[in-house]
């Protein structure tokens, strides 16, 4: 299983993603551009010595990800979507992919994705941490799949 994130903005967000990945066993995807120096100390900060433990690749834009995936799933996790995580059947194979922190993804990609599912939460506020989304997703994608790790 794969986590991308697309055009993400905040170092702090990915680190934390990377550390998740590294932990769970899920390579980690970055499509760019991203919103801050890829040398920038806080992604090493956040992902600590976990980084040398997740496979991460960088993509140099959407199609040049959608052509390294490929035929994977692509799961978007919007908060535009109808069909909630938990009404969803995840595959070992499922590339989750999730939006810029300030505006998601533009339709153009939304359009290609296989599925479009949102995280339910309460209605007066908008929306959860890149990070702690793509914790709870992943959490139940590989549980739903037989892939936790031991």
């Amino acid at each position: 299983m794969r986590i991308a994130l697309y055009e993400p903005e905040i170092a702090g967000n990915v680190g934390a993603v990377m550390r998740l990945g590294a932990c769970m066993g899920a390579a980690v995807d970055l499509i760019e551009p991203l919103g801050f120096a890829w040398d920038d100390k806080r992604v090493r900060r956040a992902a600590m010595d976990y980084i040398d433990h997740v496979e991460v690749t960088r993509h140099a834009g959407f199609a040049a990800f959608r052509a390294a995936v490929a035929p994977r799933r692509l799961v978007l996790f919007t908060t535009k979507a109808t069909q909630s995580v938990y009404d969803f059947s995840f595959a070992p194979d499922d590339v989750l992919l999730f939006g810029k922190e300030s505006a998601g993804v533009p339709p153009q990609v939304a359009e290609v994705c296989q599925a479009r599912l949102r995280i339910p939460m309460r209605p007066e506020v908008r929306s959860m941490n890149l990070a702690s989304s793509a914790a709870l997703v992943l959490g139940e994608a590989l549980r739903q799949s037989g892939s936790l790790p031991g």
